[in-house]
C-alpha cells in the first residue's frame, strides 16, 4: 500500500492573498481516458480541507488538476473581459512514486499563472 498523497493550494499572486472558494477538479489519465477522481473548493487558506488524492486512492500515474480560474476571479470582482484570458486552467502532471507527498500549487494572477512541485 502506497503512504503518498496529493494536496494543492492556490494564491491570487495579483491580491497577495489565498485564493479563497475556488472549484478543483482532479482527473486521472489513461490513454485516452479520463477520469474524474475528486472534485473540491478551496478554502480560506486557499487550500482544500483535506488531500485531493488521499493515501487511500492514491496511485502512480498521469494527472490533471483543472482550477476554475476565472469563476473565482468574476467572484471577486476581478474587472472582465470577453473572453477573460484565463478562465480554466488544466495542469497535467506525473506522479512517479507512491510513497511521496506531492504538492501542486497554482500562483495565479488574471493575466498568467505557475506552477511548480512542492513540498
Amino acid at each position: 500500500m502506497s503512504t503518498g498523497y496529493l494536496t494543492t493550494h492556490v494564491l491570487d499572486t495579483a491580491l497577495g492573498l489565498p485564493a479563497a472558494d475556488m472549484q478543483i477538479t482532479l482527473y486521472r489519465l489513461e490513454g485516452e481516458v479520463r477520469t474524474q477522481c475528486a472534485q473540491m473548493r478551496t478554502n480560506a487558506d486557499g487550500r482544500t480541507d483535506s488531500p485531493i488524492l488521499p493515501v487511500t486512492e492514491f496511485q502512480t500515474g498521469t494527472y490533471e488538476l483543472v482550477f476554475e480560474a476565472g469563476a473565482y476571479l468574476n467572484s471577486i470582482g476581478t474587472a472582465p473581459e470577453t473572453p477573460r484570458f484565463l478562465d480554466v486552467i488544466p495542469l497535467r502532471f506525473g506522479i512517479s512514486d507512491a510513497d511521496a507527498h506531492y504538492h501542486v500549487p497554482l500562483l495565479l494572477s488574471p493575466f498568467g499563472y505557475s506552477t511548480y512541485r512542492g513540498s
